[in-house]
């Protein structure tokens, strides 16, 4: 039973550290980050349209994107 005792201390401890924590950091503007979700969109895959070298007429433009560049 002190066992338990022990251990219900040393986690309530534990949480109350970690809750100072964050509030420490929460007040410094550690959390609050406003720029890179806006410049976060400038970096997504973007769709290159190429010509295709043989002429064929169905394929004139292809959409390429990051990942299956040739």
């Amino acid at each position: 039973m002190d066992i338990l005792y022990l251990m219900i201390l040393c986690s309530v401890s534990l949480a109350a550290i970690f809750l100072v924590v964050f509030i420490v950091y929460a007040r410094k503007g550690q959390f609050e980050d406003d720029e890179s979700p806006a410049v976060r969109i400038l970096f997504d895959d973007e769709k290159v349209k190429e010509k295709d070298e043989t002429g064929d007429k169905n394929k004139d433009e292809e959409e390429i994107g990051e990942n299956n560049k040739n």
